[in-house]
């Protein structure tokens, strides 16, 4: 048995077959057309009905449209990575697992952790959007919830708890406790849904845009601050990132794909280039309706617009088909943040209870435990500030895999599969991914930043004093 408290153990690559055999168990569900709609529906959410609105407040202005296109190329830099990677290495855990092989389990971990801290933020972020919605299409009627049971503590308006935000959670946990091929019908229904009313919100907010609200298109910079010029798009563009987190949400489930060299490249990129066309014309239609002062602290902004442009049946369709289409980012966050905790689990990194399968072969107690923190993390955070966190760990999984490529590619063909799919002007884009992915993560609110800092430190804690010691791989 190697020594488990030597440091030396911590580079260790892990050996693929090791993941393949614990990765077994999981039923092979998953094809191009769900993978698609888990992409789409994870990346399309609360995001395109929210973050046009508070990013064009707080950052870029009108020009929000090019903090969506400055976070979708950087993105797509690594989305080529990533299925580089899902399609020669399709295991549970995307990230993690992969650096794993790669660089060695301290790397792995590392990168994992990262993102876990993405996934509890996700999840209670996309809940407290839906709640935001719902409470908008109520007020349409004059209805309202108690104070109390109208947003987080931490949200300092008088609210103990978001009873909607933790039905979200709850009515989404449950259907995942029944397994992934119901999920995956329901996905795919809802996506479909969520395109419909998207597309109707371009038609009708494109007749009530007012082309004086596109002056001063660049807002010059204030000193001090991060609005305005390049400094609001980079930081629109680094709050935005929060969205691109669904082609992971893809990659995690890689071990329940079926024929993944091909499935998971489709996916991945696929749906990466459907939702930018969609933000882009979203965000262009919505500053377009009304100047993007208006939509300062509003968490409902395009069912908002589509109210005050006189459009108020147009706005009730959307809020019915936006509440339930968001159902799909709440899914594809919590099926790939469960199957995080359980890829932990299995490789002794985290208790092994999470690691463990019911009858059916689903991890459930990965799945509750997320549930409990991402209710947790909602209670205590309010939405502007779960907006500013969700975008640093997922950065830094984003470096992590651009860099990978160029310790994956001189093992293809030898110890490790060919993939279906190579990531082109190999060895320039790796290094732009890289580096775009770097810009941007020093772009955020210093605020996110901070956070991540503590959070890194308390990984590599857990991992020192758990992790390394309780590792299947040390043994």
């Amino acid at each position: 048995m190697a020594d488990k408290s030597g440091m030396g153990s911590w580079f260790r690559r892990a050996d693929p077959s090791a993941f393949e055999q614990s990765d077994a168990h999981l039923k092979k569900t998953l094809g191009v057309k769900e993978m698609l709609a888990l992409g789409v529906g994870t990346i399309v959410s609360t995001a395109i009905f929210t973050l046009p609105g508070i990013v064009a407040a707080n950052h870029a202005g009108a020009a929000v449209t090019l903090s969506f296109v400055v976070a979708a190329v950087v993105s797509g830099l690594t989305a080529f990575a990533y299925a580089e990677f899902a399609s020669a290495l399709p295991f549970a855990g995307s990230v993690y697992s992969w650096a794993n092989v790669v660089f060695g389990e301290v790397f792995g971990w590392i990168a994992g952790w990262a993102l876990l801290a993405e996934y509890f933020i996700a999840v209670a972020f996309v809940a407290s959007g839906w709640s935001a919605n719902f409470h908008q299409f109520l007020a349409n009627f004059g209805l309202s919830l108690p104070k109390a049971l109208n947003g987080s503590f931490a949200a300092g308006n008088g609210g103990v708890i978001d009873l909607f935000s933790l039905l979200a959670v709850l009515i989404v946990a449950t259907l995942l406790w029944k397994g992934t091929n119901t999920t995956a019908k329901v996905e795919n229904t809802l996506v479909v849904l969520k395109v419909l009313v998207i597309l109707l919100f371009i038609v009708v907010g494109a007749t009530a845009i007012h082309p004086s609200n596109y002056a001063n298109f660049i807002p010059a910079h204030r000193p001090g601050t991060t609005f305005g010029g390049w400094q609001g798009i980079s930081a629109g563009a680094s709050q935005i990132f929060l969205a691109y987190i669904g082609f992971d949400s893809i990659a995690a489930n890689s071990a329940e794909a079926k024929n993944p060299q091909k499935t998971m490249p489709r996916g991945i990129i696929g749906s990466l280039i459907i939702a930018t066309v969609l933000f882009v014309t979203v965000a262009l239609v919505m500053v377009g309706m009304f100047h993007y002062t208006q939509y300062a602290n509003n968490a409902a902004p395009a069912a908002w617009a589509l109210e005050k442009a006189g459009h108020p049946l147009v706005s009730n369709i959307l809020s019915v088909v936006a509440l339930a289409g968001m159902f799909t980012a709440i899914i594809g966050m919590m099926l790939a943040g469960s199957r995080l905790l359980y890829a932990f689990g299995r490789d002794g990194l985290l208790p092994k209870f999470l690691g463990d399968v019911n009858g059916k072969g689903l991890p459930n107690n990965a799945l509750l435990v997320l549930t409990v923190i991402a209710v947790l993390v909602g209670s205590v955070f309010s939405f502007n500030e779960l907006a500013g966190l969700i975008s640093a760990g997922t950065l830094i999984a984003f470096i992590m895999v651009s860099v990978g490529v160029y310790a994956l590619r001189p093992r293809e063909g030898k110890d490790l599969p060919v993939p279906g799919f190579k990531m082109p002007l190999y060895p320039v884009l790796p290094a732009l991914g890289a580096l775009g992915a770097f810009y941007i993560f020093w772009s955020l609110d210093i605020q996110a930043r901070v956070y991540a800092g503590f959070w890194f430190i308390l990984g590599l804690l857990v991992y020192m004093f758990y992790g390394s010691r309780h590792s299947r791989l040390h043994k």
